[in-house]
């Protein structure tokens, strides 16, 4: 009797969307100059998914199809892994944006607690006093863009929650991280060579300030470990030198050091040009601004919780999520994608898509009263087993800020146009700053 062998069963054969009929070099100059709009208009020609190819990410599926995001942020991470490549070559090979599987699993739930629930109540006052001492010098009567001090107030309230305390190690943090986020933002879209070619090239100069941070690191970690109430501080740092793994290991200071840096560097850019954002839509909302300022007199917070996620919404400062395909082929919809394959999710798009948010270009912080968005169609964090670990806390922020403002400002409303968009390469942001005018009440 002869031996039955049966075959293994083959993948599916690959079935792409359509492709953009594009040089490889013309699409990589329109997504790294001005991906937002391409993305916009290649989805009304070619529908919600279709093909690129991009110099840094090389084959790309773009979606921005409801249904089929929704397959994305739900699949398995060992099917779907973070894009390649992505932040990690800012931050670190050691952050939570490197990892993958099991060992990004580990790290987020090391991670969480400092960011959630009771932990974030600890650090309203630090944002309260940061906002209070940022606005005593406003001026009064005449229009100025409210990026800038949101990103000083969000900076210095996330160092402060991080390491418990100022210093002259936190001044330098200070100094350093405002021009490497700019620079960094600025290179995130762009490939990395292979050398820096030293201080005098855009990437040595950040490898430079890289190495000026991790040694205030280890210097701040030294003075957190030799505090003799170490173990009831309740700051970020303390949190993490404290936490250890299933296993009782814990994380190494260079791991500590790329998590600091990406909360620091993309946790404040991002939230105060949500905040940059608030500013520029409630003065253009005189009816809406009135209630938020009756609300935050009375001390109710549902509207203005409500308002930050409709500017989460309406004005996404980030503006898509990656994933890379590592079986041999995934099953998208009706598409097969081939291994090796990125897939680029379009939250803008999702945002602006009248099937989940019906009249999509109305300012209406009123469709999130009494409601609670969709965790798979409202994505500003991103969605899925990759959501952003501090968006808890950034909510909380930036809560926290325009609530303050509102109960020691009038802002003034006005009937000028919406500022566009400018890109910093990372996030979007007012193209003016999101300006405003104010008078001390």
């Amino acid at each position: 009797m002869s031996e039955v062998v049966t075959a293994a069963p083959s993948a599916a054969a690959v079935r792409l969307p359509p492709a953009v009929r594009a040089p490889k070099m013309l699409q990589g100059m329109g997504f790294a100059m001005s991906r937002r709009s391409m993305i916009r208009r290649l989805s009304r020609r070619y529908g919600g998914v279709f093909a690129m190819s991009l110099p840094m990410f090389g084959p790309v599926v773009a979606v921005s199809d409801p249904q089929l995001a929704k397959q994305i942020f739900t699949t398995s991470p060992e099917e779907l892994g973070n894009i390649q490549p992505n932040l990690s070559r800012l931050f670190g090979y050691g952050s939570v944006f490197a990892l993958e599987g099991e060992e990004h699993r580990r790290r987020r739930r090391l991670l969480a607690p400092p960011f959630h629930g009771k932990s974030i109540k600890n650090y309203e006052s630090i944002i309260e006093e940061e906002t209070l001492r940022e606005i005593a010098d406003w001026p009064q009567g005449t229009s100025f863009a409210t990026l800038s001090p949101m990103m000083r107030i969000t900076l210095n309230a996330i160092l402060r929650a991080v390491f418990g305390a100022d210093g002259a190690e936190l001044d330098e943090l200070r100094r350093l991280i405002p021009p490497w986020v700019t620079l960094g933002s600025r290179l995130a879209s762009l490939p990395k060579p292979k050398r820096t070619h030293g201080r005098f090239s855009p990437w040595g100069r950040l490898a430079q300030w890289r190495n000026q941070y991790d040694n205030i690191i280890e210097t701040l970690i030294a003075a957190e470990r030799a505090d003799p109430n170490f173990a009831d501080r309740n700051d970020v740092l303390a949190l993490l030198l404290r936490s250890t793994y299933d296993d009782g290991s814990a994380m190494s200071h260079q791991d500590i050091g790329d998590e600091l840096l990406a909360l620091l560097a993309a946790g404040h850019e991002t939230t105060a040009s949500t905040l940059a954002w608030a500013f520029e839509r409630i003065s253009r909302h005189p009816e809406l601004l009135a209630a938020l300022v009756e609300e935050a007199d009375e001390g109710g917070s549902e509207l203005r919780l409500a308002t930050i996620l409709e500017v989460q919404r309406a004005r996404t400062v980030i503006d898509f999520a990656g994933r890379h395909v590592y079986p041999q082929t995934y099953q998208l919809g009706e598409w097969v994608i081939p291994r090796g394959y990125s897939i680029i999710i379009g939250l803008a798009q999702l945002h602006a898509n009248p099937d989940l948010f019906p009249d999509p270009e109305r300012f209406d912080p009123h469709r999130f009263i009494g409601t609670k968005p969709s965790a798979l169609s409202w994505v500003p964090f991103g969605g899925g087993t990759r959501r952003c670990v501090g968006a808890a806390f950034a909510n909380m922020e930036m809560d926290v800020v325009l609530r303050t403002v509102l109960q020691h400002f009038t802002i003034e409303t006005t009937d000028v146009p919406a500022e566009r968009w400018h890109c910093r390469g990372v996030a979007f942001v007012p193209k003016d700053g999101g300006r405003i005018t104010v008078r001390r009440r």
